[in-house]
């Protein structure tokens, strides 16, 4: 069976459910217990926190622990995923499933968020800009989180170097919804070359275009005045140029009206 994001979402979609309250989530703690070599030397005890130990033991069920690192601390995992060349600081990035989300309790919504990691879960999907999680020790079970793309807390991702996905008549290799919000930060380009790439994954192009002036029309996203968002980015919130223009589209704002606030300001 390949090393795929489905395998590790179907693992954790197992689990949901187990809870201190009665005991269910000690065969967690106990499959990250028994695999070896135990991250340095410490063997989790059923009242510790089990976030990392949760997504290590999906990693050691489903045969991945050469992509998703096993730790029992946040802080170290992410140590040991940029170690494998496989984590992304941009915490405004748009996930795709699979992804290891971590998060900072104390990130204060300005700017990128460098923090010291304090949770983390496996991203399951992404859908209108918002994404679901799965994690362990949430409220002291497994369960999901929802919240949005580039929202507050967010440190960076575990981005784990997966099998290609192959493509079968129940799982397409990729889905319009996660193909339209790549498209939207950017990663196929413009005009023809955009219609290009996306016809050679295999997908309705109209389809996807569709559905990415869906989500920029949509108003899921918190909405700050022009004003705001534009001193926001004199402060360095949103990047500069190319990066700039994706930020704050992603985040459903008009680029134009921002930039032509901030030269405003900035000419004062």
């Amino acid at each position: 069976m390949g090393k795929t994001a489905a395998e590790l979402i179907a693992q954790a979609r197992a689990w949901l459910g187990c809870r201190e309250s009665d005991g269910s989530h000690k065969k967690i703690i106990d499959i990250y217990n028994s695999h070896r070599p135990l991250a340095r030397g410490y063997a989790v005890k059923y009242t510790d926190a089990w976030c990392a130990a949760f997504v290590s033991a999906c990693a050691i069920k489903t045969g991945m622990t050469d992509i998703i690192p096993t730790e029992c601390g946040c802080g170290e995992m992410v140590k040991l995923f940029r170690r494998l060349g496989e984590w992304n600081e941009n915490d405004a990035r748009v996930p795709k499933p699979g992804d290891i989300i971590f998060y900072d309790w104390q990130d204060n919504g300005s700017g990128d968020n460098t923090g010291n990691p304090d949770h983390v879960g496996i991203v399951e999907k992404v859908s209108g800009g918002m994404i679901t999680v799965i994690e362990g020790n949430k409220n002291n079970a497994a369960g999901r989180r929802t919240l949005r793309v580039n929202g507050r807390y967010i440190r960076g991702y575990g981005v784990p170097k997966y099998d290609s996905i192959r493509q079968t008549a129940s799982t397409p290799v990729m889905s319009v919804e996660q193909t339209a919000m790549d498209v939207i930060a950017g990663k196929y380009g413009n005009g023809d070359a955009r219609k290009r790439a996306v016809t050679a994954l295999g997908l309705n192009y109209a389809a996807v275009q569709k559905r990415v002036n869906e989500i920029l029309k949509e108003s899921t996203f918190p909405k700050k005045s022009v004003e705001e968002v534009a001193r926001e980015a004199i402060a360095g919130r949103w990047g500069n140029g190319a990066q700039r223009k994706r930020k704050l589209m992603e985040a459903g704002y008009d680029y134009a009206s921002v930039q032509k606030r901030v030269n405003e300001l900035l000419r004062r």
